[in-house]
C-alpha cells in the first residue's frame, strides 16, 4: 500500500539535540501549527479487529498524560505491513504480534528486521470460535472446513501458522482457507454459514465478542494437552496461555491454548527523548487504559520486561526509563 506525504523540511530540538524531519506520517515532527507537540504515527490494523481497538486507547492515554505528544492512530494491513513501514520510518510507532516479531528480528522468511521494543500490548491467545450449534468440537474436525483465518496481514494468522505446523497441520494444505480484506468481515462469514470457523484469539477480539453476543451464540475450540505439548515442543517461543472464564458472553469454562505477547515496537531512528516520553507516559496511564480496554490493563512495565525477546531490543529510551523506575537492572 503506498503512502505519500508531501516532504516538509523541519528542524526539530529533541533532548538537546537537532532532529530532521521530513512530514507528518515519516518521522516524528513538532511544528508550530501542532502547537508544539510531537506527532506520533502509530500503525495498527485493519477495522474490525483488536488492533485498532487497543491503538486508539493507547493513543487516547498517552495524549491525556503528555499534552507534548500527539500520537494518532493509523490503520494498517496489520502485523506483517507494520514491521516493513517502522523499518522505512513511514510510521515511528507500530502495534505487531509476537510472531511476527520473533521472524522479524531473527531473519526467518526475510532480512533480519531492525525495529525496537517500546513496550508489551498483551498476551495473545490463538483459538477458532465456532456457532454455539456447531457439530465441531476439536480440531481434527475442522480440517477441510471453510476456516476464515483472518486479514491477510494479521499476526493472528502467522500465530495459527505455527499452531497447527506444531500438530502436524498446514493452514492452507489441511484446510480451505479464507483470508479476509478486513477482520471485521469475518464474523458475518461465520454466521451465514460461509466458514465453519473463525480463528483468533485474546480478551475482548472485536470478532469473537460479535459471534459470542450473536443469537446463536458461541463455542470455542482450542488445541487439547497433548497438543499444546507438541506446539510449544516445535516452536519454543510460543507459549501456553488461559483465556480466563467469562471473557466472553457464555464462555463458562477457561480456554487453555498457545500464544505469545504482542509489541508495540519503534522505528529504529525513533529519537530517544521520544520513546522515553511515550513510554513514561504509558507508565503514568497504565490504570486509565486498563479502564479504556480490559485487555490494556496488561500493558505495565513488568510486563514489558518479562515478554521482550532480550533487553538488547527495548528502545535504548525505554531502557533509560525502565531503569529509572527500577524496573530493569
Amino acid at each position: 500500500m503506498a503512502m505519500h506525504w508531501k516532504a516538509v523540511a523541519l528542524s526539530i530540538a529533541i533532548g538537546g539535540g537537532l532532529y530532521m524531519g521530513n512530514g507528518v506520517g515519516n518521522g516524528v515532527v513538532n511544528s508550530a501549527q501542532a502547537q508544539d507537540k510531537t506527532t506520533v504515527i502509530h500503525g495498527t490494523a485493519t477495522p474490525g479487529g483488536g488492533f485498532p481497538v487497543y491503538g486508539d486507547a493507547f493513543a487516547a492515554t498517552i495524549n491525556e498524560i503528555d499534552a507534548s505528544l500527539s500520537v494518532q492512530p493509523k490503520n494498517t494491513k496489520g502485523s506483517t505491513e507494520n514491521v516493513p513501514l517502522l523499518e522505512a520510518g513511514t510510521i515511528d510507532t507500530g502495534q505487531v504480534t509476537g510472531e511476527v516479531t520473533y521472524e522479524a528480528v531473527n531473519g526467518i522468511g526475510r532480512s533480519r528486521a531492525n525495529v525496537k521494543i517500546l513496550s508489551a500490548m498483551y498476551s495473545n491467545s490463538g483459538m477458532f470460535i465456532v456457532r454455539a450449534d456447531s457439530p465441531y468440537k476439536t480440531i481434527a474436525d475442522l480440517k477441510g472446513k471453510t476456516i476464515a483465518w483472518g486479514a491477510g496481514g494479521s499476526g493472528f494468522v502467522v500465530l495459527a501458522r505455527y499452531a497447527m505446523d506444531g500438530i502436524g497441520l498446514d493452514i492452507n494444505k489441511d484446510f480451505n482457507a479464507v483470508y479476509l480484506e478486513k477482520a471485521a468481515d469475518g464474523p458475518a462469514m461465520l454466521l451465514d454459514g460461509r466458514a465453519a470457523a473463525l480463528w483468533g484469539g485474546g480478551v475482548g477480539w472485536p470478532g469473537f465478542e460479535t459471534v459470542a453476543k450473536s443469537a446463536v451464540g458461541a463455542r470455542f475450540i482450542a488445541p487439547s494437552a497433548d497438543e499444546i505439548k507438541r506446539i510449544i515442543g516445535k516452536h519454543t517461543f510460543i507459549k501456553p496461555l488461559t483465556l480466563a472464564a467469562g471473557s466472553y458472553t457464555g464462555q463458562s469454562a477457561p480456554v487453555h491454548t498457545v500464544g505469545s505477547w504482542a509489541f508495540v515496537l519503534a522505528r529504529p531512528t525513533l529519537p530517544d527523548e521520544v520513546a522515553y516520553k511515550l513510554i513514561r507516559a504509558l507508565h503514568k496511564g497504565e490504570a486509565a487504559i486498563g479502564k479504556r480496554l480490559e485487555q490494556a490493563r496488561e500493558s505495565t512495565m513488568a510486563n514489558t520486561v518479562a515478554a521482550a525477546l532480550s533487553v538488547d531490543l527495548i528502545h535504548p529510551g525505554a531502557q533509560k526509563y525502565l531503569r529509572e523506575i527500577g524496573a530493569l537492572k
